[in-house]
């Protein structure tokens, strides 16, 4: 069975108190419980980690090797000028998929680059949750796709 690795960067363990009208009104642990189901009807493993660290969120990525077919990540305000998690993520060659629950480019100026895309397959975003579910079967069709 396909294992992916989701990462919830910064912040996010606050969803649910933290700007609602901004990232909605899901905590995470509900975030997470739609990510299981949605794998378990994807019949993909599935392992979700949230770090505020970027160091911890670099060597998730180093350590997916060889345990997982892909990632989808949050970078959250890493997005924005994190070259070592794209650097990371370059340097596994897993596939990615990286999510955010706002528009980020409709945010305020610093909000509007990612430094991370360009090592994705694709970013999502503006969907609240539903980013990370778009995020999810995205990669679980492009694994189904490569054999995996």
């Amino acid at each position: 069975m396909p294992k992916i690795l989701v990462i919830h960067g910064p912040n996010l363990n606050l969803l649910g108190k933290r700007e609602p009208d901004v990232y909605g009104k899901l905590t995470l642990t509900q975030i997470n419980a739609l990510l299981r189901m949605k794998a378990k009807k994807l019949n993909f493993g599935l392992k979700i980690m949230q770090t505020n660290s970027e160091s911890v969120i670099i060597e998730l990525i180093q350590k997916a090797v060889g345990k997982f077919d892909g990632v989808v990540i949050n970078p959250a305000a890493y997005t924005h000028y994190s070259y070592a998690i794209y650097d990371a993520l370059l340097a596994v060659g897993l596939p990615a998929v990286e999510v955010h629950l706002s528009n980020i480019y409709a945010r305020e100026p610093f909000r509007r680059k990612s430094v991370i895309a360009p090592a994705c397959l694709k970013q999502i975003f503006g969907s609240g949750y539903k980013s990370y579910l778009e995020g999810l079967d995205f990669l679980s069709q492009y694994l189904r796709r490569k054999g995996t």
